[in-house]
């Protein structure tokens, strides 16, 4: 969020040239492909050695992080210079849960393309134990257990109650619905 404000108001408090500032944000685009379906980010950097560049996953969020060096300059005599140089940490903010550990990256022509498969729905939901206040070993959850097929423990959750399940007929039967 910082970058962001900072390239925002750049030129507006900073009345020197671009390359006074401090690295660089590299462009990026963003967009969603493919059966079974993939975020892909794609993001302009020439002049980069790539096996400077690291990349992160955090939830949704891309990390990118390397360097553009500066060209020798020794014996030069500037006239002009525009292309920027330096640190850069670009963090992308992906619109959809992804299953990180399947990401992929190629470098080809000064473009990185980044690919991560979107993760399957309820696939980041897992059930937490539920531990006692008092010391007691025994974590209790919300999953019912049973005793024999069809026969539900006291005190155990009942069919309704299950997180985001629906009731069946034969476990409607006995509600008396």
């Amino acid at each position: 969020m910082r970058q962001d404000l900072d390239e925002l108001f750049v030129g507006v408090f900073d009345r020197g040239s671009p390359t006074h500032r401090r690295g660089f944000s590299p462009r990026v685009d963003v967009f969603y492909e493919g059966e079974p379906a993939r975020a892909v980010v794609c993001a302009e950097l020439p002049g980069v050695d790539i096996s400077e560049v690291r990349l992160e996953i955090h939830g949704r969020k891309l990390l990118i992080v390397g360097e553009r060096r500066a060209q020798p300059s020794e014996g030069r005599l500037y006239q002009q210079v525009e292309i920027e140089h330096g640190p850069f940490r670009r963090v992308v903010e992906l619109g959809a849960d992804v299953a990180r550990d399947c990401a992929s990256a190629e470098y080809e022509d000064g473009v990185l393309r980044v690919e991560v498969p979107l993760a399957p729905r309820g696939s980041q939901a897992r059930r937490v134990p539920i531990g006692s206040a008092r010391g007691g070993d025994n974590p209790r959850t919300t999953e019912p257990r049973t005793t024999e097929p069809g026969v539900t423990e006291p005190g155990a959750a009942s069919p309704g109650e299950r997180s985001g399940e629906e009731a069946t007929a034969g476990d409607r039967a006995g509600d008396g619905e």
